[in-house]
């Protein structure tokens, strides 16, 4: 039982939620104002030496005007075997956007994050700076930022090590649309601690997405992490590779 434990909770922490929440890839392109969004929900009950139980939850909340944009993510990502809560992640985000110029945007957000595999026990983020559009063709979309962000984070451990940091997040961001119903996403983020810079995280993750019909996609994701000083007894390195599917509305 012990043993089937231990090679469980190590396939959860390599295929986990990363630390870094890879907002551009889960930004809606379409020109169209109002509404979008996406939802999702899965149930997974599996019953044989140990009984697993996985729920996960996920939703896109977009509402667009001509200058204005509001975006809301929410994950909720739950997994028990034998008795044992082994993963219990949860991260809400809201994100403004105001467009500037054609090429210039204002961005700022917020963000509530748990992870217990990262030994995150929380994590609150805010953070303001500017967005810019490099290219915004058809087939291909280039973006680049480089915000400042307040982080206050509180470590799974005993007592609590809490945080209290101002980094900076960069990134950059292509979208790649080859055809009509396929789209090819590649984001980098880094995240140095001003005070610091030898305290840093860096995110590379790629998806890629094909619209099978109207209203559903099928995507695959994979990013890895790496963090410069991860929490205690979490390895500097993390890799997620995940499938799904989307529900547009």
């Amino acid at each position: 039982m012990k043993y089937l434990l231990t090679i469980l909770i190590s396939f959860i922490t390599i295929f986990s939620q990363a630390q870094i929440v890879n907002v551009e890839s889960q930004r809606i392109q379409s020109d169209t104002t109002g509404w979008l969004g996406t939802f999702g929900v899965s149930f997974k009950l599996d019953k044989n030496k140990v009984e697993v139980i996985n729920l996960n939850t996920n939703a896109q909340i977009e509402y667009k005007e001509p200058r204005s944009l509001y975006l809301f993510l929410m994950n909720y990502d739950f997994l028990s075997g034998a008795s044992q809560t082994l993963q219990n992640n949860l991260f809400f985000h809201l994100r403004y956007n105001y467009k500037i110029t054609n090429t210039l945007r204002l961005e700022a957000f917020t963000q509530v994050q748990q992870n217990n595999l990262s030994g995150i026990k929380s994590r609150w983020l805010i953070g303001t700076g500017p967005r810019f559009k490099i290219s915004g063709t058809k087939k291909l979309s280039l973006y680049a930022a480089s915000l400042v962000m307040y982080e206050n984070e509180h470590e799974l451990t005993k007592p609590v090590t809490l945080h209290k940091e101002i980094r900076n997040s960069s990134y950059t961001s292509a979208s790649w649309r080859p055809v009509d119903k396929a789209e090819i996403t590649t984001t980098l983020f880094y995240q140095p601690l001003f005070r610091d810079f030898s305290d840093f995280r860096v995110l590379h993750e790629l998806k890629v997405k094909f619209q099978f019909t109207k209203k559903f996609s099928f995507f695959t994701t994979w990013a890895i992490l790496y963090d410069s000083r991860p929490a205690i007894d979490v390895p500097n390195t993390i890799y997620t590779l995940r499938n799904g599917i989307e529900y547009e509305f």
